[in-house]
């Protein structure tokens, strides 16, 4: 029986301490394609999954992985430049996803915002789709539909499956194997559209340098990744913030300050109906306030709408002063 062509990327991740290594750029983008194409047996795939996130990826592993996606999409050749890339696949448990908001309001000043994500893979979570639904934005039930919105709004959000089908069955497979998936790592470094810029979160602050050096190898040129509250791409006000990144293909490192003295404590009801409330201005929240600017102003940062962080939230509070409230409707 001669040996299945997977075969030699599990071998090469699986040798014992000794003789196995990690993957090339080249390699993991090679073993990825041929799980995208159904090419693998499912016994080859949780091998190869567990291996990778036994080991923790390489910026070379999550950059390869990453590139096989884009490789496997069907980009609209109407599909506008986008602007900002913002992953979102965590989901809040504790807090109300604010982020959100930053998001919109960026898109209502100008920058075209695609967002992806996935949901319901853990339990007690407020995922992006529903909240999104909750304000009235209906997730792209297409690539084409995804173009369509950024062109109208600036704005889209693209559920994982519509990506790629395979890749939310990857992710699934977290309920069978007990473990994440390298894709929840991966995941922060797609940019499927290709945007300027990408924003990324982390649980775990020594991961920030591995997203950067594997953006540097994908060839993005600027991001900006920080640990972000329950891993979604949302500043916590009153926390000093390190955000690590690439400007310019350059990596820099800054701390931002904390801008309150204390946090706000456990959310008393996560109904995203109040997500709509702070837009309107119907409820005021100096906590959820602060953190939707100082989000934004990282997004600002990065995209050379300032030069500084100070300069980039003063920015960011004004245009939330200045927000259209009535984009969304009661």
């Amino acid at each position: 029986m001669s040996e299945h062509p997977f075969a030699q990327y599990v071998r090469l991740l699986g040798k014992g301490p000794n003789l196995s290594r990690p993957l090339t750029l080249d390699e993991t983008r090679a073993a990825v394609t041929m799980i995208l194409r159904g090419e693998v047996e499912p016994e080859q795939l949780g091998a190869f999954l567990c291996l990778l996130r036994v080991k923790t990826e390489s910026p070379e592993e999550v950059a390869g992985f990453a590139l096989a996606v884009r490789d496997s999409l069907s980009v609209p050749s109407d599909m506008p430049r986008v602007d900002l890339d913002w992953p979102s696949y965590a989901g809040k448990a504790r807090q109300l996803p604010l982020f959100i908001l930053a998001a919109l309001l960026l898109a209502q000043n100008g920058v075209r915002v695609a967002m992806h994500g996935t949901d319901n893979h853990t339990a007690g979570r407020l995922y992006t789709r529903a909240a999104l639904s909750a304000l009235g934005f209906t997730a792209a039930g297409s690539l084409s539909e995804a173009a369509e919105q950024l062109t109208a709004s600036h704005f889209t959000y693209v559920p994982m499956e519509v990506l790629n089908p395979r890749l939310l069955e990857i992710m699934r497979l977290k309920a069978l194997l007990g473990l994440r998936s390298p894709l929840h790592t991966v995941a922060r470094n797609m940019n499927p559209f290709d945007a300027k810029a990408s924003l990324m979160s982390v649980f775990h602050p020594n991961c920030r340098a591995v997203h950067r050096d594997a953006s540097l190898l994908m060839g993005m040129t600027r991001i900006a990744c920080f640990k972000g509250d329950g891993g979604e791409i949302e500043r916590r006000p009153e926390k000093p913030c390190v955000v690590q990144g690439l400007l310019d293909g350059i990596a820099f490192e800054e701390e931002w300050p904390p801008l309150l003295a204390a946090g706000p404590g456990l959310e008393q009801a996560m109904d995203p109906s109040r997500l709509g409330e702070l837009w309107r201005g119907d409820v005021t929240d100096a906590y959820a306030e602060t953190t939707i600017a100082a989000t934004a102003a990282i997004a600002l940062r990065l995209l050379g709408r300032a030069d500084s962080p100070v300069q980039a939230e003063t920015l960011a509070k004004r245009l939330w002063s200045e927000r259209r409230r009535d984009y969304l409707a009661a």
